[in-house]
């Protein structure tokens, strides 16, 4: 095995771990979900090794969290909720391109706007997974609203403020300690 592929998967094992304890450490609300820094892990590996690293991260994380602390009421919805929503966090490096030219221009408005863009698509492609979940699989506690209001609604009160609180903690990071992004 390569220096570098050995690098990568040492790299995804420990920031997928960091990003289990994120989740711990939060607000967590009564049907599942929380307000934390799970996926800077895996948006900063996104950033750092591509959309395969992001994605190989999420795979990681999703399967620390449910084995760990998951709440499993069928195998479909276990693989949306966990794997498949965590995994597709690691699509935030579709920004990686523009992030890497603006940093070799030294143009902080755009790096940073690439940070937050990336960081949303992978925040809102995990809401996207989470709401279809919830519509399917967590239909009985909308209490006469329709199912896609409460799924909207419920993803929405814990996804927006994490992805507002990802983005905002990621440019941070990034701007301050660029080299993040480097692997040698």
């Amino acid at each position: 095995m390569g220096r570098k592929r050995l690098q990568l998967l040492l790299e995804v094992a420990i920031m997928g771990a960091i990003s289990f304890v994120l989740d711990r450490v939060g607000f967590e609300f009564p049907q599942g979900g929380s307000i934390t820094l799970s996926m800077l892990p895996i948006i900063i590996m996104a950033f750092r090794w591509g959309i395969a690293g992001g994605m190989m991260t999420g795979f990681i994380s999703g399967l620390l969290q449910m084995v760990m602390t998951g709440k499993v009421y069928h195998p479909v919805q276990a693989g949306l909720d966990y794997f498949v929503a965590y995994a597709l966090v690691g699509l935030a490096a579709v920004t990686l391109g523009w992030l890497l030219k603006s940093k070799a221009k030294d143009d902080t408005k755009s790096f940073v706007m690439a940070i937050v863009v990336g960081t949303v698509i992978g925040g809102l492609l995990r809401f996207f997974i989470h709401f279809i979940g919830g519509m399917v699989f967590f239909g009985q506690y909308a209490a006469g609203q329709p199912v896609w209001l409460y799924s909207l609604v419920y993803n929405a009160t814990y996804m927006v403020p994490s992805i507002i609180l990802c983005a905002i903690v990621a440019v941070l990071l990034l701007t301050t300690a660029p080299r993040l992004l480097q692997h040698k």
